[in-house]
């Protein structure tokens, strides 16, 4: 995904050329998962395959009799691309056909956990601010930083250094590895603040050390770092400025 190096904008270079588009990796996962549909388990496996592709999320496939056909119902199941290997006679269904799902006996929310997707949070002292048409919205040197795979690092505020005031949204986003966002508005600046910043009330345990910080959307605010314009990232939320279905770390 995003500046990954099979993504759509990798960060870096290989010494070969390769047709991202066309690579197709198929792995078997060691972990037992299971679905859920009403109250009915509808899949308990422990031979699912995860394929990753250029630009996709990673997804699991399951073999077909390790799904309980007849609970279903009408939900039509999702088949593997043809150029996919190893997947033949698996399938799976659209996340949301789902009302949970699992690994081992842990929740997973949002979509599958790619096990090569790291979130590492840091301390930094570095001298951090945002502005939005030159007007300071946040100033810090204690902020806390998130390193996400294939996405640009995303700066995470204590409450206190906000200079601007912020008002509560009734947006919420949902990300896989760091839990249900919250967010927040900067009604002075029209349109153009609408669900500008977020904050994780009760994130996961990859983003714990974040809980009620607060992060601004880099793509349409001004970043600088000890006093050093940052570019904007290119990024699919850069233009969002109304309900997203996933948060800006996935």
């Amino acid at each position: 995904m995003g500046t990954g190096p099979f993504g759509p904008a990798p960060a870096g270079r290989f010494n070969v050329e390769l047709s991202h588009e066309e690579i197709a990796y198929v792995e078997p996962s060691p972990r037992r998962v299971r679905a859920v549909l009403g109250s009915r388990t509808v899949l308990d496996s422990t031979r699912a395959k995860m394929m990753h592709r250029h630009a996709q999320l990673a997804r699991y496939f399951f073999p077909r009799e390790d799904w309980l056909w007849e609970a279903l119902g009408d939900l039509q199941p999702v088949l593997p691309p043809a150029d996919a290997r190893d997947l033949a006679d698996h399938v799976t269904f659209a996340w949301t056909d789902m009302d949970a799902w699992f690994e081992e006996d842990d929740e997973i929310v949002g979509h599958a956990i790619d096990p090569y997707h790291r979130v590492d949070v840091r301390d930094s002292s570095r001298h951090v601010r945002v502005s939005l048409d030159d007007e300071v919205l946040a100033e810090s040197r204690r902020t806390r930083v998130i390193f996400e795979s294939g996405l640009p690092p995303r700066w995470y505020f204590p409450p206190e250094d906000l200079v601007a005031t912020l008002v509560a949204s009734d947006l919420q986003t949902i990300c896989a590895y760091k839990g249900l966002a919250s967010y927040y508005s900067y009604a002075a600046a029209g349109e153009d603040g609408e669900n500008l910043a977020w904050f994780y009330p009760r994130p996961l345990e990859n983003a714990a050390r974040v809980v009620d910080r607060i992060a601004f959307l880099q793509e349409r605010i001004d970043l600088d770092i000890d006093d050093e314009r940052q570019p904007r990232p290119l990024t699919p939320w850069g233009a969002a400025r109304g309900r997203r279905t996933s948060e800006p770390g996935l």
